[in-house]
């Protein structure tokens, strides 16, 4: 009996540090939100945060965005040959790469790079009792820190994933036409008459709700790195570094599979 009521109690213990982690989080992204809209101006940070998370991943962008092309190219020319499609090939990057991979591909690669850079970043602020000392000046830490990278990341995701969409297209005409021989012009021709713009508008949203994800969790979790466990050391940064990138990742995938229920 004193087994069950143990694990009983631990049970509840555990839902009950879920639930006020999930209301804790949801309070976080309202006073993020808000944030935007007080002071102090966010201009110069705002351009700073974009040339971290945009400019700095144009490389890690462009290279996987290549190779997922030329790997989409590849496969696609073998398996569209069986069947004497080829000149489908263009249609079948260009929608594989702007309605789904693109959007995915370039936040999770995001979030390797600059969201576990951000989590660290702001881990070691809460460790170094930085963010305290905001506190106690009267700033407001989620206008000063979150709200900035918040609307950077929303710019500059998209931008990424239309940079990668465009790589990724070029990399598989390489393969496909200069390569396995596909023909140029059906290959454009094929792309041209398939993509819409319900496509484009699709990766568009896919990329916005991305980018919100990755930054809410990486902020949150770096926010409130070793609060829960009372005690501020580097192996609490460390384990919110890892927790975000995860739980980002998984959440992305989870997003783009609700996002493309919905908008189908």
């Amino acid at each position: 009996m004193t087994d069950v009521w143990h694990l009983l109690n631990q049970l509840g213990r555990w839902g009950l540090n879920h639930v006020r982690g999930t209301g804790r989080a949801g309070v976080f992204l309202y006073e993020t939100v808000r944030g935007i809209f007080r002071p102090p101006k966010k201009f110069h940070s705002v351009v700073r945060h974009m040339y971290f998370i945009g400019t700095k991943s144009f490389f890690v962008i462009g290279f996987t965005a290549a190779f997922t092309g030329m790997v989409l190219g590849l496969q696609g020319y073998y398996t569209l040959s069986k069947f004497g499609s080829e000149g489908l090939l263009g249609a079948a990057v260009a929608l594989s790469l702007i309605r789904e991979l693109g959007p995915v591909l370039s936040a999770l690669m995001v979030t390797g790079r600059a969201g576990s850079a951000i989590c660290a970043e702001i881990g070691i602020m809460r460790i170094e009792e930085q963010i305290d000392a905001l506190e106690c000046m009267a700033i407001d830490p989620h206008a000063y820190l979150v709200s900035p990278r918040l609307v950077a990341s929303l710019i500059a995701l998209p931008l990424l994933t239309a940079f990668f969409d465009v790589v990724g297209i070029v990399g598989g005409y390489l393969v496909g036409v200069a390569l396995l021989g596909v023909n140029p012009g059906a290959y454009v021709d094929g792309m041209q008459k398939s993509v819409e713009w319900v496509d484009v508008s699709m990766g568009i949203v896919k990329s916005i709700l991305f980018a919100l994800l990755f930054l809410w969790i990486c902020t949150y979790k770096g926010y409130y790195a070793g609060v829960d466990e009372g005690r501020f050391g580097p192996e609490d940064v460390s384990r919110a570094t890892t927790d975000a990138v995860v739980i980002s990742s998984v959440a992305i995938l989870v997003g783009d599979y609700v996002a493309t229920s919905l908008l189908l």
